[in-house]
């Protein structure tokens, strides 16, 4: 397929993504829509921050692209491409699949829609939207994403963030060790860690000696992350209604993310 946008698929990204896209269900009328189309259109949402209904008329129609968008937000597909992916990386830079410490941070964001369910006031950053939980590994690859109203604390949505990533089974049975900001300091809390899933829990905090900018040890790799999300105007704030899309855009940019150092290494 030609590429139109610089937002589309390579050929050499297509190849590594085209045995993970869900087949079509048996009975019914057979898929006629170009899945790489589809991709190519999410993709240029995501990067873009257009609208759904907003889209070029060169792709697919935009409700079929969004069909697909939400049935793989619905069923995991977006977060299982994400893993799968994720350890394809890693194993491309001659690290283990699975990765064995990782790091935690909150991001708080304004919201772009009136309709947004679930939003609050994060006291700390003055923001009045959502807040994003992220953890990722020591390359920044993201292992899990929660999107809840923002003045959930950093605790609570860590807790969350850590009984989902548990869930991912084998991906992450090597995690042992965490790393923090000041946000998740606390002796019950670091003990509650332990206690619910054998892990530890460090927290980094930033000398007091220090003035202006500076990069901390291991926390300067989630930051990084969010760096890397910020690039999609999609993710510049929160327009999504449901904390779940939410999420599953977080996603959908690391899926892209990925296969450009995929594509960039072999």
């Amino acid at each position: 397929m030609q590429q139109s946008y610089n937002t589309d698929l390579t050929a050499e990204q297509w190849e590594w993504l085209e045995p993970l896209i869900p087949p079509a269900k048996s009975g019914g009328r057979p898929r006629t829509t170009s899945m790489q189309a589809v991709i190519n259109a999410i993709f240029y949402v995501v990067v873009t921050g257009c609208q759904w209904r907003q889209m070029p008329h060169d792709f697919p129609c935009w409700s079929t692209v969004y069909y697909y968008f939400r049935i793989w937000r619905d069923d995991g597909t977006w977060q299982t491409l994400n893993e799968r992916l994720r350890m394809y990386v890693r194993v491309s830079e001659e690290r283990h699949p699975s990765p064995s410490a990782a790091i935690c941070d909150a991001q708080s964001v304004k919201v772009g829609n009136p309709r947004c369910q679930s939003i609050g006031f994060d006291g700390g950053k003055l923001i009045k939207g959502r807040k994003r939980h992220l953890l990722v590994d020591t390359l920044g690859l993201v292992l899990m994403v929660i999107v809840t109203a923002a003045n959930v604390s950093d605790q609570r949505g860590a807790k969350i963030l850590l009984w989902k990533t548990k869930r991912l089974g084998s991906s992450v049975s090597r995690l042992v060790r965490f790393w923090a900001d000041g946000g998740y300091n606390g002796k019950d809390f670091k003990r509650w860690v332990m206690d619910r899933f054998g892990w530890i829990w460090e927290v980094i905090l930033r000398s007091d000696n220090l003035s202006g900018f500076r990069v901390v040890p291991k926390r300067w790799v989630v930051e990084r992350t969010f760096g890397w999300l910020l690039w999609s105007r999609r993710l510049n704030k929160d327009y999504e209604v449901l904390p779940r899309t939410a999420e599953a855009f977080v996603y959908v940019a690391m899926i892209r993310i990925m296969l450009q150092r995929l594509s960039a290494t072999y």
